[in-house]
């Protein structure tokens, strides 16, 4: 959890930026956390009232969102967590 909100306040971050600035004037990786952070509110934060979603749905979920990020990027997850989760949603 603590990486996937630390991810998305960085998106956050470059997406103010984009409105100030213009997208022209973002990095290659701040636009991929731009795309982060649209797709972590869409699927993550805007479930609805009536979704029912279960813990490993939600933990799957949050992988295949951290997969929009390069590997390199995640440094607040273990290896050994990378390795079997990472890419694989």
């Amino acid at each position: 959890m603590n990486q996937l909100f630390a991810a998305y306040s960085r998106g956050k971050e470059a997406k103010e930026l984009m409105v100030i600035l213009g997208e022209a004037a973002l990095s290659d990786i701040d636009l991929i956390y731009a795309k982060f952070a649209d797709a972590f509110e869409k699927e993550y934060v805007s479930q609805g009232y009536l979704a029912n979603r279960d813990i490993e749905e939600t933990l799957n979920i949050g992988w295949k969102l951290l997969s929009i990020l390069p590997r390199s990027e995640l440094k607040r997850i273990d290896d050994k967590y990378l390795d079997e989760y990472y890419g694989k949603f």
